[in-house]
């Protein structure tokens, strides 16, 4: 009798493509504002970003989106960094361990609040947002953990002490 595969936990290049599957299903008149916006996949957020934060642990901040939100960006600015959404994987793993959520769609959730955020956006526009995005999202495939099971629905919330 042979054993099952491992189960193995989705590398930085896995999920960055559900982060740019994620992007894709951005509504068209916000997409547009997002041009040049890059996806930076790290296991942990860093010393400095775990500070300005105020996190107790590194394990608290799946995501973050770090630019020039919309309505201060000006031609007279001077050249800045590229706006980017960063993406924890240790925290998002566990997330994912812990709620059983679908991984395509807890990535997706975290892409869209990091935007959202960076637009200003209340929380019902984000619940508005997270509704449309669903509507839009790709119907093939799921986040199933690798080994095949059923992959299960996404938590509406992060657990508590998490940071979207």
């Amino acid at each position: 009798m042979t054993e099952p595969a491992p189960l193995l936990p989705p590398d930085e290049d896995q999920l960055a493509a559900l982060a740019e599957e994620a992007l894709a299903a951005i509504p068209a008149r916000l997409a547009r504002h997002l041009a040049g916006v890059g996806i930076m996949i790290e296991d942990f957020p860093d010393a400095v970003t775990c500070e300005e934060m105020a996190l107790e642990s590194e394990w608290d901040l799946t995501g973050l989106y770090r630019g020039t939100p919309i309505g201060q960006k000006s031609m007279e600015d001077p050249a800045r960094p590229p706006d980017t959404i960063h993406l924890y994987r240790m925290p998002i793993l566990l997330e994912w361990i812990e709620t059983g959520a679908d991984l395509r769609a807890l990535v997706r959730n975290v892409v869209m609040h990091e935007i959202a955020h960076h637009f200003g956006f209340s929380d019902a526009e984000i619940a508005a947002l997270e509704a449309e995005m669903e509507e839009n999202a790709p119907r093939g495939g799921t986040g199933e953990r690798e080994g095949g099971g059923a992959a299960l629905p996404a938590s509406p919330r992060p657990p508590a002490g998490r940071r979207r």
